[in-house]
């Protein structure tokens, strides 16, 4: 006679036997019993960073010019520059022809603080042909305004300068952060366009780009690109963090779910950590910068005083404004762009580096390094 025990061995064997049969004939009942689904159940989904997924083969266009190109963006690059950064914008210029844009045909802006001379004109145009557009910008986008009180920014510069901060007893270079933190997608030349390219003089492209960032940017939903991200220097925001923190205790309703806060603190956003995404190249959505939560945001900045009294910087402002205001998904690292601006790289590494022919030395990369805040960002998604 079958004692109480045996028969509840023989059960269990019974129902494992079947769990491994299913498990192995029915491969949808596989991955639902499995530990690592089971476990993910308890500590919730993990996920990697979005620019781990490649972009789909139906973007990329290796072999076709751009009369063939099935649509595009509504689109352009956005160069700001003076007309003695001719042989850098130049430079740049024809890496991107020659990377990109032979292919794409996206149009250009320039804008400088100044009018154009025709010779700056003239060569820029013959790199390309696709349409260029050359503005100036208007006087109050540019100039410290009338209400700093320029006795309190002057002894603030004096002491950056006696500190040794870059940049730090210059006006121009103020007036250029603060443009491009809050002004340069109002200029009459961009308001045509949703998404933009920055370049900026002397930066190096090292691989051939065989599809549309900007259609990746719009059908995915992105808002934001880089390519780089680095700490900030404490002595140039000593109190940006607070004034953000002001903002966002006013505005609660501006700050999105599943935002990218991670990246910017360690601790829930009661301190910056001084990341930020290096904003001398970025692709970004124009109508995000237009939304009212970064208009508002950048207005209460301006207002505080801090792109003159201190030295805030548009890299900061702009991974701040989008890190708090995006979803973290619509943040993309453009892991497949080799650049360089002096004196960082970020070179593509294994076989990304060979699909798009690029010309770096893979040993030469920031990514990781000690004052890159790359895994940071990877961290967010983990």
């Amino acid at each position: 006679m079958m004692t109480p025990m045996r028969y509840i061995l023989l059960v269990l064997g019974a129902i494992i036997s079947i769990h491994y049969i299913l498990s192995f004939t029915h491969e949808d009942y596989g991955k639902a019993t499995s530990i690592s689904n089971i476990a993910g159940q308890w500590t919730g989904p993990k996920s990697n960073p979005p620019y781990k997924t490649p972009v789909p083969d139906e973007y990329h266009k290796p072999d076709l010019h751009m009369d063939m190109q099935d649509r595009k963006a509504n689109a352009s690059f956005m160069m700001l520059v003076r007309n003695s950064d001719f042989s850098g914008i130049m430079s740049s210029m024809k890496q991107i022809e020659d990377r990109f844009n032979k292919k794409f045909q996206y149009p250009y802006v320039f804008l400088n603080d100044e009018p154009f001379t025709q010779k700056f004109k003239d060569h820029i145009q013959a790199l390309t042909n696709a349409k260029v557009e050359f503005g100036v910008i208007p006087s109050d986008h540019w100039h410290q305004p009338s209400w700093v009180d320029e006795d309190r920014a002057s002894k603030s510069r004096d002491d950056m300068v006696r500190n040794n901060v870059i940049y730090g007893g210059s006006v121009p270079y103020r007036n250029m952060c603060r443009f491009n933190s809050g002004f340069f997608y109002r200029h009459e030349l961009l308001q045509k366009y949703r998404y933009y390219w920055r370049v900026e003089p002397d930066i190096k492209l090292f691989c051939d780009v065989d599809y549309d960032p900007f259609l990746v940017m719009q059908d995915q939903n992105k808002v934001y690109g880089f390519t780089i991200s680095l700490y900030e220097f404490q002595a140039t925001v000593p109190t940006l963090w607070n004034s953000v923190k002001s903002f966002i205790n006013a505005n609660p309703d501006f700050v999105a779910p599943g935002n990218a806060m991670g990246f910017l603190s360690d601790d829930g956003g009661e301190s910056y950590n001084l990341c930020h995404f290096w904003s001398n190249f970025e692709i970004g959505d124009l109508d995000f910068w237009r939304g009212e939560a970064y208009s508002k945001f950048f207005e209460y900045l301006d207002e505080q005083g801090g792109f003159y009294y201190e030295r805030w910087g548009d890299a900061p402002v702009h991974s701040i404004g989008a890190a708090l205001f995006a979803k973290k998904e619509q943040i993309h690292f453009f892991n497949d762009i080799g650049y360089r601006h002096e004196p960082f790289q970020h070179c593509p590494q294994g076989d990304v580096h060979g699909k798009g022919k690029c010309w770096c030395d893979p040993s030469q990369n920031f990514d990781y390094e000690w004052y890159s805040c790359l895994n940071r960002y990877d961290k967010i998604f983990s």
